[in-house]
């Protein structure tokens, strides 16, 4: 079967030449587009088609736009990628709930691997860096939101040992977007001496560079995490 062809708007073709100028580095990171003016001209399409165009680029995160200057080519962090699909994940696991269960697979299959690199690559000072973060944590137990954070910063810690910078934005990512999940979890009555004392063992495994106990660490407090929070539901669903 033929396809028809798609209609397509005056602002994706705008979209499209200005990608092939960055790509092909005519326009560098750091440099200016050119005027809109210019890119009217140039292009032979009216205003709102390049503002659409550069907002299109803005959103993606190629370009930034500041008031009263002309746009300017950035180089996207692997945390501003991720960023961008942020609140499409939020609303995904709002209105698809078993899409919660998915992401706590990846969660543990993302945080299994980065806690058996951390055990292979970690120097004197990332082992200080992770004990720093728990005695953070532990300082913050009179603050569950702070508790919260702390949490996912000593995750994000063991991700950034790793040395790929893509993990540690999944990580924080991760949490970022179950943070309803998460949140019952740490209000529950101990669970947060219980993460501090499985968070030691993890940084212990790690300090002794044995990948398997590290790996096994992970696993053990993602899991038990993952049962507190079926009890929680149980238990909520239970008091309706």
């Amino acid at each position: 079967m033929v396809q028809p062809i798609l209609k397509r708007k005056l602002y994706q073709d705008v979209v499209d030449r200005l990608m092939q100028r960055i790509q092909t580095g005519e326009i560098r990171p750091g440099e200016q587009l050119p005027p809109e003016r210019e890119l009217m001209d140039l292009y032979g399409v009216g205003r709102p088609a390049v503002r659409e165009a550069l907002q299109t680029l803005e959103r993606s995160g190629i370009v930034e736009i500041s008031q009263g200057e002309r746009a300017r080519v950035v180089i996207p962090t692997a945390q501003d990628l991720i960023q961008q699909i942020a609140s499409g994940t939020r609303h995904l696991l709002q209105v698809q709930p078993d899409m919660l269960e998915h992401l706590k697979q990846a969660r543990i299959f993302l945080e299994v691997g980065t806690a058996r690199m951390a055990a292979e690559r970690a120097t004197d000072q990332d082992v200080a860096a992770l004990r720093a973060r728990i005695e953070e944590q532990r300082a913050s137990l009179t603050r569950l939101e702070e508790f919260l954070s702390r949490d996912m910063a000593f995750h994000r810690e063991i991700a950034r040992i790793s040395g790929n910078p893509i993990f540690p934005a999944v990580v924080e990512a991760i949490f970022q977007w179950g943070s309803d999940y998460y949140q019952p979890m740490v209000r529950a009555p101990g669970a947060e001496q219980l993460t501090l004392a499985e968070h030691g063992r993890l940084v212990d495994a790690i300090a002794a560079h044995d990948p398997d106990a590290a790996e096994a660490a992970m696993r053990s407090h993602l899991s038990r995490s993952n049962e507190l929070y079926h009890h929680i539901e149980e238990a909520q669903r239970r008091g309706r």
